[in-house]
């Protein structure tokens, strides 16, 4: 086995990625979880849209533009009620609309894109709102309320994508008209959820109102005072699984690290004895010299001269 010390010392921040990359692979899925979790309950909230927008536009059967008419919803839907209105699209931008339900809609109010007529469906989610649109450490006060418009060139199409609806001028008015009171020492606050997930906190610009320049869900809610309920028995389960995964692999990664470190000390211990073995058998492989005697002491002595002395007097014939 032939190690290179050289290459033994750049070695040690390879297993150091190697290691942080396979505590990586062991942790992710708990984050994706998360994820998954987040991405799960929009796509809940979208499939109902459309679903209610599909029954929304059964109840236009012989429609007059303007005329709100109130629709039917599955009755395993029972407690969601919702409503469609077909506008065109230049009164809404001229008049507005000065009640639609819960929502007062200003002069200035436009789509994108442009469609000659559209219809506007309003849901309230009543007890299903914090089923489909469920907010962490707070408390729904209200309904959840839903205002989303539609293309409506075709009033027997399903699955439509929503337009963009954006008030240019005054803001949408949202007047709350079932709202329970906040507990003492909590403060009321609007929230928006848009149609991709997005969450966002204000304040109310009056009692039981907020408002908003786009299309989307709301209502009212308050943060929860109450201590959260005790975990199931199968979160206990879960919580105690990931933990377990966590401890494994930190424990795990540095054993492997240790022991990757002990075998590059190995390596360059083997390395450093061979070097030694080397050495000792090339000065075995030298020629021994001859030793003689002078007196009480050996020292080495040459057996052959190179070339034979001759006087400097001696004659040769």
């Amino acid at each position: 086995m032939n190690f290179h010390t050289r290459a033994s010392v750049p070695l040690l921040p390879s297993l150091a990625m190697l290691l942080v990359f396979i505590c990586l692979l062991l942790v992710s899925p708990l984050l994706v979880q998360s994820f998954d979790a987040n991405a799960s309950s929009t796509s809940a909230a979208r499939a109902l849209d459309a679903l209610l927008q599909d029954y929304a536009y059964r109840a236009f059967v012989r429609p007059r533009t303007g005329v709100p008419y109130d629709a039917r919803v599955p009755s395993n839907f029972t407690g969601i009620s919702i409503t469609a209105m077909r506008l065109r699209s230049g009164s809404l931008r001229t008049w507005g609309v000065r009640m639609y339900k819960e929502f007062e809609i200003p002069i200035g109010v436009v789509e994108q894109p442009y469609v000659e007529r559209l219809v506007l469906v309003y849901q309230n989610l009543g007890n299903w709102s914090l089923r489909y649109y469920s907010l962490p450490n707070y408390t729904y006060l209200a309904p959840l309320l839903g205002l989303l418009a539609y293309d409506a060139s075709n009033l027997s199409a399903t699955n439509l994508p929503e337009l963009d609806l954006r008030a240019s001028g005054d803001p949408i008015k949202i007047k709350f008209s079932d709202v329970r009171p906040a507990p003492n020492g909590s403060l009321p606050k609007c929230v928006w959820f848009d149609l991709h997930g997005l969450v966002k906190l204000s304040n109310l610009t009056s009692a039981n109102e907020c408002s908003t320049i786009q299309q989307g869900h709301f209502s009212i809610v308050t943060e929860s005072i109450a201590p959260p309920s005790p975990p199931t028995r199968s979160e206990g389960k879960e919580s105690n699984r990931r933990t377990w995964i966590i401890v494994a692999s930190v424990v795990g990664g540095v054993a492997l690290l240790a022991f990757l470190g002990f075998l590059v000390l190995w390596a360059r211990k083997c390395k450093r004895r061979k070097k030694m073995q080397e050495m000792e058998k090339a000065a075995e492989v030298g020629e021994a010299l001859h030793m003689t005697s002078v007196g009480d002491t050996k020292a080495p002595s040459a057996t052959v001269t190179r070339t034979q002395p001759t006087l400097e007097n001696e004659y040769v014939p």
